[in-house]
């Protein structure tokens, strides 16, 4: 039988800036397709975490634009 696990919203601020340090560190190298793969799953990562209510309840507003910012910068840099 499965159990339903509440998310935690504080491991899940850490994951998402995981993701938000590694775009930011990508993004100053030259691009290339495994990078851009990269920043491309990262992006798709922090778009998914911003939907969730748990998430972005937990944000505070620095936080917000901060990921909001790293979404810009890792979609300019994968086009």
């Amino acid at each position: 039988m499965e159990t339903k696990t509440t998310p935690n919203p504080t491991k899940s601020i850490s994951a998402a800036f995981d993701s938000v340090n590694l775009i930011n560190q990508l993004i100053t190298e030259t691009a290339d397709d495994k990078k851009k793969g990269n920043v491309e799953r990262n992006v798709k990562h922090l778009e998914v975490m911003l939907t969730k209510e748990f998430f972005t309840t937990a944000l505070t507003e620095q936080q917000k634009t901060d990921i909001d910012a790293c979404i810009v910068a890792g979609e300019a840099y994968t086009v």
